[in-house]
């Protein structure tokens, strides 16, 4: 069974950067979208970013000019690369990947930002 792996969560200053991973275990085709949510204590789980097949992107408001998701297909891999962090950007972050099939979840990653 296909699973969801992330990783590159942790601890960091506000203002600093992190870039979490999410990699396939297993063969994985007709993915359609990769995306990244996230959810903070006490919070429902918000988007924070996809990518398509074809490499469109789209952003929370919230996110953008921060954040930048990109995909390396061979690898059935997504990044978010988070840069500028800020304490509100605390929270655990998901990844999922959309197929013709049903989507995929990963098991998360911790990330806080201290101020």
């Amino acid at each position: 069974q296909v699973q969801l792996v992330e990783s590159g969560g942790g601890l960091v200053q506000a203002g600093g950067s992190l870039r979490l991973s999410c990699a396939a275990s297993g063969s994985i085709f007709s993915i359609n979208a990769m995306r990244w949510f996230r959810q903070a204590p006490g919070k429902q789980r918000e988007y924070v970013a996809h990518i398509t097949s074809g490499g469109y992107t789209n952003y929370a408001d919230s996110v953008k000019g921060r954040f930048t998701i990109s995909r390396d297909n061979a690898k059935n891999t997504v990044y978010l690369q988070m840069n500028s962090l800020k304490p509100e950007d605390t929270a655990v972050y998901y990844c999922n990947f959309i197929r013709t099939t049903g989507q995929l979840w990963g098991q998360g990653t911790q990330v806080t930002v201290s101020s």
